[in-house]
């Protein structure tokens, strides 16, 4: 029995769609493939799912953007609107800046300049002593900086010395101070006692000692 017509229309059960959809896709890239290589023709192929996932193919021979432009102009049809094109020139207009400043520091390194008429090579010269004068004087600033920053931290080392002194010698102050006070003490007592008059003498400890005599 031959295969019976399918019915085209969206199939409702999701694993029976996913099925079908993978096998058709396949089957297109497929057929892309061999038209493209047995007619040597351009061909181009680009499908989303409806889970958002593309899929896509292009001959080796050409590029999706090529084959966009082809289109555009062979159809008449606008592909990109006014905004599309303002980005558009502006990537290309940003393109030639960069392509021009690329140059620029080719020259500043000293390379491909041999073509350079003189006012050009002039030009280039300013450039350069200016540049060499602005590093400089970044430098210098850069160096005031950091002695500045030497001097503050000089500055916090010397405070912290003293402050570190201050704490090991306030003990040894009071130590010193209760010395000295002792010693004078001292002095004092012995100063009085050479002062006293001698109309004193010395009493014996036992009392029968002093008849002996």
């Amino acid at each position: 029995m031959g295969r019976g017509k399918i019915e085209i229309k969206r199939i409702e059960n999701s694993s029976n769609r996913q099925v079908t959809y993978s096998k058709r896709r396949n089957g297109i890239m497929k057929k892309a493939k061999e038209i493209s290589v047995l007619c040597d023709a351009h061909v181009s192929v680009i499908i989303f799912a409806n889970s958002g996932k593309m899929h896509d193919f292009c001959s080796p021979s050409t590029t999706l953007v090529d084959m966009l432009d082809q289109y555009h102009k062979l159809s008449g049809k606008r592909l990109w609107d006014a905004k599309h094109e303002h980005l558009d020139n502006e990537i290309n207009r940003i393109k030639k800046e960069n392509d021009g400043m690329q140059i620029q520091l080719r020259h500043l390194k000293g390379e491909d300049i041999s073509n350079l008429n003189y006012r050009e090579l002039m030009v280039l010269e300013e450039a350069l002593e200016n540049g060499i004068t602005t590093l400089k004087a970044k430098q210098m600033e850069f160096v005031r900086m950091m002695r500045k920053h030497n001097e503050m931290m000089e500055e916090e080392n010397q405070n912290l010395l003293f402050k570190l002194r201050q704490m090991h010698l306030d003990p040894m102050d009071d130590n010193v101070m209760e010395a000295q006070g002792v010693y004078d003490q001292q002095v004092a007592d012995y100063e009085a006692q050479q002062q006293m008059p001698f109309a004193f003498r010395v009493q014996p400890m036992q009392p029968n000692l002093q008849e002996r005599f």
